[in-house]
């Protein structure tokens, strides 16, 4: 399977951190929506917006014309999870594709790739997650992710083409497990970042991602995916990074309505999108329709979006019935 020229949906940090991996062994066209960027990125070989002060190989190639995406060999979906319908759709159908963004849909409640099977049916999917802040990966520092898919031939093209010394790539069969642990983890990030923010201590964090690795858990098997995908990269790797880590998005935003803020506060002139915020409404729905008690999420997304008071919403989960473990 030929996997020479590949296309990168999305020129946001992990977009352009992927293009330049992709770029390092063959062809890489990295898309971008902003016309005027995608000519920046071809004239610097820099994306100073998203990536600032990280050089980018010669062979990279920006564009803002999507139709020359459409000869690549595969390509990596790294815009915003909502908009992964809209454009698997004006990609077609029959183009291995590969998600890289962490998310569910809100308004149908499903996972990416349920999504993608219906935007662009027959399209080969894997999909790319684990714990990967963008920037160091851009810069070579040692990572590792996971790269799942139901089609072994693809994982093994996809995981020669785009793996290096310092990005080390595991394969695996679960496409659902490795989708919810990309996606929850970004939810129990704000809630870390609220305890954060709260100075509630680090045994409330500890406390915190351990029955939110039990959510994921929960959910993954409700939606047929494995727990035990959960103790991986895409699972636990993922969600002790970006509960962890001060670069992540959705650490920062939790962090902000902690110390006081309001959402639209935070989000007044920032370009990156914290996933975790849309996230939270999708499983409030998701979870409604399957009947799953997920707390923490439900915690989160009353915060977020019903206006509820954190130290009561916080007083409220503590005061649940005790359970066995």
């Amino acid at each position: 399977m030929s996997m020479n020229r590949i296309g990168i949906l999305g020129a946001g940090a992990w977009g352009t951190a992927l293009a330049a991996l992709a770029a390092e062994k063959g062809e890489a066209v990295l898309w971008a929506r902003n016309a005027g960027l995608a000519a920046e990125i071809n004239a610097t070989k820099r994306n100073e917006p998203y990536l600032p002060g990280i050089a980018l190989p010669d062979s990279l190639t920006a564009t803002a014309a999507l139709e020359e995406l459409k000869d690549c060999d595969a390509i990596l979906l790294a815009m915003p999870s909502q908009t992964a319908r809209h454009y698997a759709g004006l990609l077609g159908a029959g183009k291995p594709l590969v998600l890289t963004a962490k998310g569910i849909e809100i308004e149908s409640g499903k996972l990416l790739s349920q999504v993608i099977a219906e935007a662009a049916p027959g399209a080969p999917l894997a999909v790319l997650t684990g714990p990967t802040f963008a920037a160091e990966v851009a810069r070579g520092l040692p990572a590792a992710a996971t790269l799942a898919s139901d089609n072994a031939a693809l994982a093994q093209a996809l995981s020669e083409r785009l793996a290096r010394p310092t990005f080390r790539l595991y394969a695996g069969d679960d496409v659902i497990g490795a989708q919810i642990g990309g996606a929850v983890k970004n939810v129990l990030a704000i809630a870390c970042g609220i305890v954060i923010g709260r100075r509630l201590g680090d045994n409330a964090r500890a406390a915190l991602i351990t029955r939110g690795l039990a959510e994921m858990a929960r959910l993954s098997q409700a939606l047929g995916g494995r727990p035990d995908t959960m103790m991986g990269l895409s699972g636990l790797g993922d969600l002790v990074l970006t509960c962890s880590g001060p670069q992540s998005r959705n650490l920062s935003l939790g962090l902000a309505l902690g110390q006081g803020q309001s959402l639209a506060e935070y989000q007044a002139g920032r370009r990156s999108i914290a996933e975790g915020q849309f996230t939270a409404r999708a499983l409030h729905g998701l979870c409604a329709r399957l009947q799953l008690d997920m707390p923490i999420a439900a915690a989160v997304h009353a915060i977020l979006h019903e206006g509820a008071a954190i130290d009561a919403t916080i007083a409220a989960l503590l005061a649940r019935p005790l359970k066995t473990e």
